[in-house]
């Protein structure tokens, strides 16, 4: 049984997935933050913002944390990990 969980597993992440989030409009429904508050906010650059909101990096475990702490939202409802469609 135990090795069949694992194929399992396997099968479902080696479909191509991705990490996408709301930041943008997080942002925007926080009093229209801009990315250079919320950099400050978690102790990055505005470009590491920018990049992280426009899906072109990952944040790190921490970073991701410390943004949903500044909109007190779930990890979950500020990045969402889907199939690529």
């Amino acid at each position: 049984m135990g090795f069949n969980l694992l194929k399992a597993a396997q099968e479902r992440f080696m479909t191509d997935r991705v990490i996408t989030n709301s930041i943008r409009m997080l942002r925007f429904l926080n009093n229209e933050m801009t990315q250079k508050q919320l950099a400050e906010a978690i102790g990055v650059t505005r470009q590491t913002v920018m990049a992280i909101e426009a899906n072109k990096y990952s944040p790190s475990l921490e970073v991701a944390f410390k943004i949903s702490e500044v909109f007190s939202l779930p990890l979950e409802e500020v990045f969402q990990y889907k199939e690529v469609e």
